[in-house]
């Protein structure tokens, strides 16, 4: 055992935000930019683990500066169960998803030092990689359609096989945007569609009806994310199958969605269920019930991008491409970015997360407050309701 060489003695972090290469747009607003949170963490031993997480509202700071890191420190990295529970005890139970992102960042800093303690790769740490390769979905969010078809086809250009849109601005434009990149993509290729919550039971009905002649994948959060009963009920009376994505934040929000029959895939986000560890255990849970998952994304960079490669490559039933923001990043804060190839990332296989931290790029990307999560700026009287037609 590593003993006290283990033992986290300080901490630190810095909020960054990565330029996006073109403002994107869907139902609940328009960024600019990734906010993410960056946390280092040093062991007595002198092992540096890294971690991140999504950062798009102003109370994830403060719960990490206030009780995560305090609880952290003096802790072994091997810790991270107790971590997770102590912070819930600490009160956060009754506001679990104000603490799971904060959370997220210290749990992938501690396993990264935990593996370069261990001189593994993390999905060596979790039973090995069962895929070595992850493919990953080409993301369009919603443009006017000559837009839409020019992005499709270099990303079709570019290898890759899955395809994910975002609708749920209106009835009209949900049906000109699939019927657009259907046509452009064609028959056959992979392509699912995130409403993000935008739709009525009734609408979801209407619109799935229209949408069956484009064979998409799955439907993406269809309902407001508290309406597993609606959820349920659209997988009954509908063809397309039914993916649940803000609904299965924490843990015990997968094992409600399970319990319900309300999807037939789920999306899970270590980052939204507070950490590797509790990841894995929601995947396991939806393994258990012949669920297949993927992964959510939220403009990871480079640590979080490894860490999603090794989930991916540990959970057998992560049998679908996952998300990811990667081609619309200005740059990265680790020292070698990834590189997709022919719609593909290859797993890491050095210690921990495998990466290596760019100081210079965290320190240039460095911000002090956030900005541009939600409201679009171009529309000064806008904001997303959910359900909103």
């Amino acid at each position: 055992m590593p003993g006290e060489k283990s033992i986290i003695t300080s901490a630190r972090h810095w909020l960054v935000k990565m330029p996006f290469t073109d403002p994107i747009r869907w139902g609940s607003g328009m960024r600019d930019g990734a906010t993410r949170l960056i946390v280092e963490l040093t062991t007595a031993g002198g092992v540096r683990g890294y971690g991140e997480t999504i950062c798009f509202l102003d109370f994830i700071r403060p719960v990490l500066e206030k009780c995560v890191l305090p609880l952290a420190e003096g802790k072994s990295v091997f810790q991270t169960e107790i971590l997770h529970r102590q912070v819930l005890g600490a009160g956060y139970y009754h506001h679990k998803r104000a603490a799971v992102m904060a959370l997220a960042a210290v749990d992938m800093a501690m396993w990264d030092a935990a593996g370069k303690i261990a001189g593994l790769p993390l999905h060596q740490l979790w039973g090995g990689a069962y895929r070595r390769e992850i493919e990953m979905t080409a993301y369009l969010f919603m443009d006017e359609p000559r837009e839409l078809a020019r992005r499709a086809r270099d990303f079709q250009a570019q290898k890759y096989r899955s395809f994910k849109a975002k609708i749920g601005g209106n009835c009209e434009q949900d049906i000109a945007v699939v019927a657009t990149l259907r046509e452009c993509l064609g028959a056959g290729v992979h392509l699912r569609a995130d409403v993000n919550g935008a739709w009525t039971i009734g609408t979801a009905k209407r619109q799935l009806a229209r949408l069956a002649r484009y064979d998409l994948a799955f439907i993406e959060q269809p309902l407001e994310m508290d309406d597993l009963a609606g959820s349920a009920e659209l997988r009954r009376c509908c063809a397309t199958p039914v993916a649940l994505d803000e609904s299965a934040y924490t843990l015990s929000d997968v094992a409600n969605i399970i319990r319900s029959a309300a999807a037939d895939v789920v999306l899970l986000d270590p980052h939204e269920q507070g950490g590797l560890k509790t990841c894995l255990k929601a995947a396991a849970l939806c393994e258990a019930f012949n669920i297949p998952v993927s992964l959510h994304s939220g403009g990871e960079l480079g640590f979080s991008q490894a860490a999603y490669l090794h989930l991916a490559a540990a959970c057998p039933n992560m049998t679908l491409s996952i998300d990811t923001e990667h081609s619309y990043l200005c740059g990265d804060v680790i020292t070698r970015p990834f590189a997709v190839r022919e719609g593909r990332l290859p797993v890491p296989d050095g210690p921990g997360l495998g990466v290596t931290a760019d100081r210079g790029a965290i320190d240039k990307y460095a911000v002090d407050e956030i900005t541009g999560a939600y409201l679009d700026p171009a529309r000064a009287d806008w904001f997303p309701v959910k359900p909103a037609y």
